[in-house]
């Protein structure tokens, strides 16, 4: 298992300094249903923005 996740979105609620993710899990989709040929089939449902 990873010990770093790392984000880019920095205006997620989870989002932490080092662009690290401090969610306590992540939820990663696929737009094609069960698998993903590649990244851009993928989006990250842990997101939630900062209000």
């Amino acid at each position: 298992m990873a010990v770093d996740v790392l984000c880019e979105v920095s205006n997620c609620v989870y989002w932490a300094n080092g662009n690290k993710c401090d969610a306590d899990q992540i939820y990663v989709v696929s737009h094609t249903g069960k698998e993903a040929d590649n990244q851009k089939e993928t989006d990250c449902n842990t997101f939630e923005p900062e209000q």
